[in-house]
């Protein structure tokens, strides 16, 4: 279901790119110079992935000489890799911890946080639920904080009916989880460990549209791609119920759940003609790759923020 997503993803990108025609993005072929080759090696959070993949798509049509591989262990394990040298580039769905970016400073990885979306995390309930228009962070806290025996929807709500809840979301390594807990009940990894956890979001999909009373969260994209089957819940943090949406996680008003989404590209990678071409590529070209991705786009301020970052850490790379 993923990769077919991400090669609509592609496709469509790669329709709008071919009509900006010439235009130097990033590429070191396009622009007239030497060919690049070598690998770029990408791993990280799930939510990123889509992103990350039709990035890479798109670059190696470009540049059939590199070979860009994206994989999805999780924000937390995809730092793991990073730090000791693994990986290129790290995707997160949320800022790197100070531990972690203590170990790489220990490693001597030098990076920077380039931001390259906005997202809307999305609770979702099955088609059927016709109760849970909206919820309270209070309601989601009493339902996920770490004591919570919480198992049936009418003791959310007693107005609620008389039905089992079945719990799905982001396992420990996620950079989703590590948001939920810390948005929803006060601190990160804070959570009830009954529940269905899994990396793959396709997973929680197929949890709560396959139960009457599931309930699950993950990005805007993939609550997106499966509105067939899943219905989003607003959230009400205290100013009323405000659904996902693109204009509402902008403009920070679906509070508590908008976030960032991060590539982490290391001095060590950018110093690698492919992997530093591949990071221009993927911010010169973020418009359209948000947009076939399905992501919220980035503002103004953000796009300058994230380029001003990388000259930073490129020239670093380059010893000035």
């Amino acid at each position: 279901m993923k990769r077919a997503h991400v090669l609509s993803v592609v496709a469509v990108a790669a329709l709008t790119l071919s009509a900006c025609g010439g235009q130097n993005n990033g590429s070191g072929s396009e622009s007239g110079g030497e060919q690049l080759s070598g690998p770029v090696v990408i791993d990280g959070s799930s939510t990123v992935e889509p992103l990350s993949i039709a990035a890479a798509e798109l670059f190696m049509e470009k540049n059939s000489g590199v070979q860009v591989s994206v994989s999805a262990s999780g924000t937390g394990g995809g730092f793991k890799k990073f730090c000791v040298g693994e990986t290129d580039i790290s995707g997160a769905s949320r800022p790197i911890k100070a531990e972690e970016g203590k170990v790489c400073t220990e490693k001597g990885v030098n990076y920077s946080e380039l931001q390259v979306a906005n997202d809307a995390l999305t609770v979702v309930v099955n088609k059927e639920n016709t109760w849970a228009e909206c919820l309270t962070v209070a309601q989601l806290k009493k339902i996920w904080e770490p004591d919570s025996k919480v198992a049936n929807w009418k003791e959310v709500d007693p107005s609620f009916p008389d039905q089992k809840l079945d719990l799905y979301g982001a396992g420990a390594d996620s950079g989703t989880f590590d948001y939920f807990t810390g948005a929803i009940n006060g601190k990160e990894g804070a959570s009830r460990k009954d529940y269905n956890p899994t990396e793959n979001d396709n997973i929680t999909v197929q949890g709560v549209s396959g139960s009457k009373g599931g309930l699950g969260y993950f990005g805007f994209s993939y609550f997106e791609e499966n509105a067939d089957k899943l219905k989003a819940v607003k959230i009400d943090g205290g100013k009323g119920c405000v659904e996902p949406s693109v204009k509402a996680a902008q403009d920070g008003s679906y509070a508590p759940l908008a976030r960032p989404l991060f590539i982490y590209p290391s001095d060590a990678g950018l110093k690698k003609a492919q992997v530093e071409k591949f990071v221009e590529f993927y911010l010169a070209n973020n418009d359209e790759i948000v947009k076939a991705a399905r992501f919220v786009p980035l503002t103004e301020d953000q796009k300058k923020k994230a380029k001003d970052e990388l000259a930073a850490l490129q020239a670093k790379a380059a010893g000035k």
